[in-house]
């Protein structure tokens, strides 16, 4: 297994967040050597600033928190980000057409951040506090089809967070040419290791310096 500083996305999306605490996040993230850092798109060209030489990846939001946006505005955002110095892209899927079986809606919506992303990467955001069992294994395998890198557990902002029994299940419906991402709630080394022992080869957290300190 890696060392676990290599498995997180420290991240900061809370809407109070200044420059400052941006600045902090990419000084942490540089000091700790976390893969990258995860925050909303607007704060893409500070963090490339920020970040530059030391080798740790920006990846930002689009469609965050609720996944509804239109997917030109979706789409816009992603390249946006891309163009400021985005990595990759963690994208809220469209939840409601998840829900209401539109599955041909919904890989359209990320086949379209897929492409205006690249040559970054997607991750799409399940929000599996909101979803059957049934509707993870859908929206992993419709996120498979348009082409996205990862899924996602959780935005952290609705009503639950990452849980190892839905990494699993992700993990089993995607395979090994997948990547999953927890994220929601893992504030200690041992719920990381937790996720990983899931199958999660990325977290994505706020408390990662207390994750690797354990302080």
């Amino acid at each position: 297994m890696r060392e676990l500083n290599a498995y997180i996305d420290h991240t900061l999306l809370k809407a109070e967040a200044t420059e400052a605490d941006v600045r902090r996040l990419c000084e942490e993230a540089r000091q700790y050597g976390f893969y990258a850092v995860c925050v909303s798109s607007g704060r893409v060209a500070l963090c490339r600033e920020a970040l530059e030489g030391s080798g740790v990846k920006i990846a930002a939001t689009v469609g965050f928190p609720l996944g509804s946006a239109a997917t030109g505005a979706k789409a816009a955002e992603a390249a946006l980000a891309v163009a400021a110095g985005a990595a990759e892209i963690d994208m809220v899927m469209d939840i409601g057409a998840m829900k209401e079986g539109c599955g041909r809606r919904l890989r359209q919506d990320i086949e379209a951040v897929v492409a205006a992303a690249a040559p970054a990467i997607v991750k799409v955001i399940l929000e599996t506090c909101l979803l059957t069992e049934e509707e993870v294994v859908r929206a992993c395998l419709l996120a498979k089809e348009a082409g996205a890198a990862f899924v996602k557990t959780s935005t952290g902002f609705s009503t639950g967070g990452a849980t190892a029994r839905h990494v699993r299940l992700m993990r089993e419906t995607v395979g090994e040419s997948m990547g999953v991402k927890a994220s929601g709630g893992i504030r200690t080394r041992a719920a990381a290791l937790e996720m990983i022992e899931a199958g999660a080869d990325r977290i994505g957290a706020s408390a990662s310096v207390a994750i690797v300190t354990g302080e």
